[in-house]
């Protein structure tokens, strides 16, 4: 562990991990300081001196992203979405085919949500997608001052580094990344500015576009998901299925808001929280609420009832993450969901539901989560594992079909 000098951390201490986000100049001042005097000999002055030269290179910090957005106490805290139009037969938005676009990333929980109701519904035909690069960019590069990084577009010959230029990431359909076709956008920051997105937005995915009024309709994936659901079964190759059904939704409701809190959001609380004391408030209501749903999942099929819905749409993205990204890189290493004997049957269940495979793209995953974020994994050096599961493995859960019958 670090240890202290003074109340502040000692830079001669830092684990390698976090030593690139010292300028170069700091780290030799440092480094000849730890060389040229032994622990008994070398006077606090001179360590207060060599702490006062070290200075944060900025160049490796996604500047304005959910990264920055913490409490005075280190808790994190989301914004919400801002842009919250709806679909709507009589509205500004009405359902149409082939007039909307959808920008997402494999790698975002958020977005694959909205890939998977894609999926789901059979909707491909009716709405065009894109897919932008898992590893963020800076999306101002010849403007020293602006330290912005995100969510990129990337083609065939495109061989990324992570913010700070570390690491070579390679892009094009072979990997599930596209270019922008309908703007040429470089970034997804672009499509913001373009319709003039107010000072501290946060540039996130996904985004449903309208191609006919070049606006975002929304970029709030639980509404999204909603639309997608019921207002666009007219071209939808599976109308009939129904992930909100009336007699279920004061169910869903109330099962997602406990998750969101919990789990969805609960893991990003761990992750990017900068204080103890708020990192241990948000694993201990991570892990109540999979304890929860453990429970849950003891007794029935899904996490709703035993009729697929929203909220298992909503759940699954973090459950499929979480053993092979946030138990190492969000710090909720109390538990893995592999260790769940209902829930990682579950997992499987969910994903070889019709439609749901094609939101999970490991690679997206693992490496947007390793790369993107210099300022929690400088080197941007990717896990090869735990790998541990097959998600195509034969599962148990239909064993509630019986009792539910």
């Amino acid at each position: 562990m670090p240890h202290l000098a003074h109340g502040r951390l000692c830079p001669t201490a830092l684990p390698r991990s976090l030593v690139p986000r010292l300028s170069t100049a700091a780290c030799a001042t440092v480094c000849h300081h730890r060389a040229a005097h032994s622990p008994h000999s070398r006077s606090r002055l001179q360590l207060r001196s060599a702490m006062s030269s070290a200075k944060l290179d900025t160049t490796g910090v996604p500047g304005e992203t959910a990264v920055a957005d913490v409490s005075t106490t280190g808790a994190f805290v989301r914004k919400d979405a801002i842009f919250r139009h709806r679909i709507d037969p009589a509205g500004e938005f009405p359902p149409e085919a082939g007039r909307y676009h959808l920008y997402y990333s494999f790698a975002c929980p958020w977005a694959s949500r909205c890939v998977s109701l894609l999926g789901l519904k059979g909707l491909h035909g009716a709405i065009t997608t894109s897919s932008v690069h898992p590893t963020w960019q800076k999306t101002r590069p010849d403007d020293p001052a602006d330290s912005h990084a995100g969510w990129a577009f990337a083609g065939d010959d495109d061989v990324l580094t992570n913010p700070a230029g570390v690491g070579a990431f390679p892009a094009g359909p072979a990997h599930q990344c596209t270019i922008d076709d309908l703007h040429g956008a470089k970034f997804v920051r672009d499509l913001y500015d373009k319709v003039g997105a107010p000072v501290g937005t946060r540039f996130t995915v996904p985004i449903l576009w309208d191609k006919k009024t070049g606006r975002i309709v929304s970029n709030e994936s639980a509404e999204i998901i909603r639309d997608l659901n019921a207002c666009f079964n007219e071209f939808a190759e599976n109308p009939t299925l129904d992930l909100y059904p009336e007699a279920l939704r004061s169910e869903i409701d109330a099962v997602n808001e406990w998750i969101y809190h919990g789990i969805n959001n609960g893991v990003y609380k761990c992750g990017f929280a900068v204080s103890q004391g708020a990192y241990d408030e948000a694993v201990t209501e991570l892990f109540h609420a999979l304890d929860k749903v453990e429970a849950i999942l003891s007794t029935q099929r899904f996490v709703g009832g035993n009729v697929f819905t929203e909220a298992d749409v909503r759940l699954f993205p973090t459950l499929v993450r979480f053993d092979e990204v946030y138990v190492v890189y969000f710090k909720t290493n109390k538990k893995c969901i592999r260790e769940y004997p209902n829930m990682s049957e579950y997992v499987r269940d969910v994903y070889q539901t019709a439609g749901m495979r094609g939101s999970v793209n490991m690679w997206h995953i693992k490496t947007h989560y390793f790369t993107s974020h210099p300022v929690l994994n400088a080197s941007a050096v990717v896990p090869v594992g735990p790998d541990w599961w097959n998600l195509d493995a034969p599962h148990d859960r239909a064993r509630f079909d019986a009792i539910a019958a």
